[in-house]
């Protein structure tokens, strides 16, 4: 090679992608993602697909696999302003596992996409090992991921998390919204706070200009400081509600992210049927009335937003409420009776 030619070469990491930092990366996370695993699990870290046996199906009469697919959103630019990663993965695992729990199916793995301007091993690492403290919440196996460096499209500190989790449930004892009959309670799980949908919002009207002030203790929130409140994880109900399933019988589950309770509850009624939610029954998280104060929003345009406190609902026949909600309580679940089913067109009405 000449002279010439030598001042013309370029390497993969003079382009901006790092492949030794990408091998360190794996071993920083190896430990984290064992931690996680099931009897079920194939292998180990470093293939290049994640194996999971499917023997265990063959005890359920008629098994049915069930997936969901989703991100952290812009949340995500909180924890990098406050230079804080280590729990936005819990978020992640949350927002699939708690929706494929919605049909009744017990999540068993989950695979996750980390995209990032420039590779920094720490970094990636503890952003996995949030993801892995998920998955041991969740009770599902981290079997695989992806860390793909994106120099020239995204700046160096800037990052994006997306995943989905596989589950399965027997196809007798799924829970589809089928049976909601008028008269049947709906149970409230309260939510650890704003979990992760919204952030945009947030951002403009708590964040943008108040950057100094996130990390002081605040009166009107209990003495916690709104980058705490901010950045508090979404809680995944996994478990207990797995445990209330084997136990007793649930009609009908909504995880509230997104659209809030008016937009997420509707989605398990069959026709013919309302859920009259009454406002008041449960204790709205401060966080909320400092967002509806800054954006000069009502309630209608909040319970269409926010999750207001209630990350999951269950409904159940009014018989078997009182025992369901003593159930999730003896759990660790704070749980709330938040209304009822009535006749109606398939909508959340409010009281």
């Amino acid at each position: 090679m000449s002279d010439n030619d030598d001042t013309r070469r370029t390497t993969y990491r003079d382009a901006g992608v790092d492949t030794a930092a990408g091998a360190r990366a794996v071993n920083l996370i190896r430990d984290a993602v064992r931690s996680t695993y099931r009897r079920e699990v194939v292998g180990d870290i470093g293939g290049f697909g994640g194996l999971f046996s499917a023997a265990a199906l063959k005890e359920m009469s008629d098994p049915v696999l069930v997936s969901g697919t989703d991100g952290v959103g812009t949340k995500l630019r909180l924890a990098q302003l406050l230079d804080r990663h280590d729990t936005v993965g819990i978020d992640l695992v949350a927002m699939c596992a708690n929706d494929i729990l919605t049909c009744g199916a017990e999540p068993l793995f989950f695979l996750d996409y980390l995209a990032i301007g420039a590779l920094d091993p720490e970094l990636a690492a503890d952003i996995v090992s949030g993801i892995a403290e998920g998955c041991r919440q969740a009770g599902c196996a981290l079997v695989g991921g992806e860390m793909a460096e994106h120099p020239g499209v995204m700046e160096p500190g800037d990052y994006d998390l997306s995943g989905f989790c596989v589950g399965a449930v027997d196809r007798p004892k799924m829970v589809d919204g089928s049976q909601i009959r008028p008269g049947d309670v709906i149970l409230g799980l309260a939510s650890s706070g704003i979990h992760s949908n919204g952030y945009s919002l947030v951002r403009r009207v708590l964040v943008e200009g108040h950057e100094d002030e996130l990390e002081l203790p605040r009166v009107d929130l209990g003495g916690a400081t709104l980058a705490d409140i901010l950045l508090e994880p979404t809680r995944i109900y996994v478990r207990p509600v797995l445990d209330l399933l084997a136990e007793s019988s649930v009609k009908g589950m909504a995880h509230i992210t997104g659209g809030g309770i008016t937009e997420n509850l509707d989605r398990v009624l069959p026709e013919g049927c309302d859920a009259r939610v009454v406002r008041g029954s449960w204790r709205v998280p401060g966080v909320f009335g400092l967002i509806a104060s800054a954006a000069a929003l009502g309630d209608d345009e909040m319970y269409r937003t926010f999750n207001m406190g209630v990350g999951y609902a269950l409904v159940c026949e009014a018989k078997h409420a009182p025992a369901a909600a003593a159930y999730l309580q003896a759990a660790g679940e704070r749980v709330f009776e938040i209304g009822e089913i009535v006749e109606g067109n398939g909508v959340v009405v409010y009281e």
